[in-house]
């Protein structure tokens, strides 16, 4: 930690699994950081070691409603991001990416902040076009179960470059595509933790439809770095901008990484696809790259090993 504070800034969904790795990064860079969370699907252990810090304020609080507070920048993050969790609630997180992201910009308005939108690959939906670069503008089923999540983002995405161009505010929107690492929620039924827990558990590996459908994962850390470069870019940059890893794997392929890392005696079973599911999806970050600077630079081995020593301490196996 700096002697001196540069700047207090905002992060909502600060304690979900990327929220909390931002959180950190922030805070150790010398910033006062305001978490706000509903702890819908955060969680208080993964900011526990944080809260000590002087400098690191908690605030529960529903991003659906106003908030007032001082600050130079805003991370908009809170959104649950897995479709278990989302389509759970679906009306409640269609309000949190449209209700919570007026909130966002109408504080970011007020006190003349910076505001970056945590956007999601989702904003591409079953993709025709492949890799995805920010010009696609997607496939997405608008009245489908996963569309309160893939839509609410959309329109959240509307609105900032609304409020960009009605009112001049300084905006950054980062498409995020699968990110994974230490401090994702053991049952938030995206595929990496999943693969991960039933190989520690010994349980079946479920594998959704042929296994062949295709993913990039990101690990947390560069992730973070990414959206940390998009918002101290020049304010003419406003994205969207991919972030995320290139390397491409089947879900085949991730299972087998998993057995072999874990070691375990898991078998891979198949189940049919859920509807929607997106049989390809890999991002285009030459945008990334030549814009932010940005590459990520853990492969997905050196990522794994780091969760799966996560879950085994979680887990107690």
């Amino acid at each position: 930690m700096k002697g001196l504070i540069n700047k207090r800034i905002l992060v909502t969904g600060g304690a979900g699994f990327l929220g909390s790795h931002l959180c950190e990064r922030l805070l150790n860079e010398g910033n006062e950081i305001v978490c706000v969370d509903n702890f819908y699907t955060g969680r208080r252990g993964n900011i526990a070691h944080l809260v000590s810090n002087p400098y690191f304020e908690v605030m529960r609080h529903d991003i659906c409603f106003p908030l007032y507070v001082e600050v130079d920048e805003i991370y908009n993050l809170a959104c649950p991001a897995s479709p278990i969790h989302y389509q759970f609630d679906p009306v409640q997180t269609t309000k949190t990416s449209v209700h919570g992201s007026i909130n966002m910009l109408g504080l970011a308005k007020r006190v003349k902040a910076k505001i970056l939108q945590a956007s999601t690959s989702e904003v591409y939906g079953d993709p025709k076009v492949h890799p995805q670069p920010e010009a696609y503008w997607g496939n997405v089923n608008p009245i489908g179960p996963r569309s309160c999540y893939d839509e609410g983002k959309r329109c959240a995405e509307t609105l900032f470059f609304d409020y960009y161009r009605q009112h001049k505010l300084k905006i950054k929107v980062a498409r995020i595509f699968n990110t994974y690492g230490p401090r994702m929620h053991p049952n938030d039924g995206r595929v990496v933790s999943n693969f991960i827990v039933q190989a520690l558990r010994g349980e079946d590996i479920t594998v959704y439809g042929d296994g062949k459908q295709t993913r990039s994962f990101c690990y947390v850390e560069d992730l973070v770095d990414g959206l940390i470069k998009l918002m101290n870019s020049p304010d003419n940059f406003t994205g969207p901008v991919n972030l995320g890893n290139p390397n491409e794997f089947s879900m085949l392929e991730l299972a087998e990484k998993v057995i072999k890392l874990t070691g375990s005696k898991s078998k891979i079973v198949f189940n049919p696809l859920p509807q929607d599911d997106p049989m390809q999806r890999k991002p285009d970050i030459s945008l990334a790259t030549k814009s932010l600077g940005w590459e990520p630079k853990v492969p997905l081995e050196k990522g794994l090993k780091k969760a799966i020593a996560y879950f085994k301490g979680l887990l107690q196996v």
